[in-house]
């Protein structure tokens, strides 16, 4: 009887489980089809996919010709963001971690305040104020700071905690060889804090990339767009045509589909030692 029961859950945990990859791989498919279909055929069938020999492919070479130069800004603008947060971050973290002086708690906590102020949205036009009177108007690195700085109090909090974690003896021993601050980041913070950092670092990677108001309001020239606002340009003025929309979709996506593919068990690893600290 409670063989079948635990069947029963099993069979159930399958199913929620199928449940879920199926709307979460469903938009991906149906992207990819209706990249080979021009309007007509999306119409009459959107779901299945047509004959190969019916395959739309100058819907791939348009989308590619349109967006290549989005996705080397995005590459740049997010790999950069990502670097000097977690650079910053980590130093920020380790002081805050490490040493006791007058008012630490007391900056540490303004920083965590910080995470309450308004958004992006709510705050736009000051921020776009601040942009144009420093000359960052249609600039990449304009959206390499803002993009850095809007990061780095979550991972101030979350490096905070685990710097903390780490036996103090390793860092009194790294002293007592000689070991300085950035030595001592480099060969003992660095790599007990790698999964968190990788964890941190693709949803840095992943907010920046999917950036849209920003490169929207600040970019000027079509040859500084990233991928969110150059896949607007795929979207006709009076007529969509979904085949090169969902190519452009897919091209895009492809970075974030290798990235994940590659740091999928760093990225797990560092859920998990989150869950455990927690």
């Amino acid at each position: 009887m409670a063989q079948r029961i635990s069947k029963r859950k099993e069979a159930v945990k399958h199913l929620l489980v199928l449940f879920v990859l199926f709307f979460a791989f469903f938009p991906l498919y149906l992207m990819v089809i209706i990249s080979f279909k021009d309007n007509q055929q999306f119409t009459a069938n959107p779901f299945l996919p047509d004959a190969i020999s019916s395959w739309k492919w100058h819907n791939w070479a348009k989308a590619w010709t349109t967006v290549r130069f989005y996705i080397t800004n995005s590459i740049v603008v997010s790999m950069a963001a990502v670097g000097i947060c977690l650079t910053i971050a980590t130093l920020t973290a380790y002081v805050l971690a490490r040493y006791r002086f007058p008012g630490r708690e007391i900056i540490y906590y303004l920083i965590i305040g910080t995470m309450f102020l308004p958004g992006t949205a709510a705050t736009l036009v000051t921020l776009f104020e601040l942009v144009r009177s420093m000359g960052m108007v249609n600039k990449l690195y304009a959206l390499v700071l803002i993009g850095a700085v809007g990061g780095q109090v979550t991972c101030i909090f979350i490096l905070r905690q685990f710097i903390e974690d780490i036996p103090k003896e390793l860092f009194e021993s790294a002293q007592i060889d000689g070991a300085g601050h950035f030595q001592q980041i480099r060969h003992i913070v660095l790599p007990m804090s790698g999964s968190v950092m990788g964890v941190l670092a693709i949803m840095q990677f992943i907010g920046n990339w999917n950036n849209l108001m920003l490169p929207l309001i600040l970019m000027r020239d079509d040859a500084l767009l990233t991928v969110p606002v150059g896949l607007m340009r795929l979207e006709g003025e009076y007529v969509k045509e979904w085949g090169e929309l969902m190519a452009g979709y897919t091209i895009s996506s492809i970075p974030l589909i290798i990235l994940f593919l590659f740091t999928m068990k760093l990225f797990v690893r560092g859920l998990s030692a989150g869950a455990i600290k927690g």
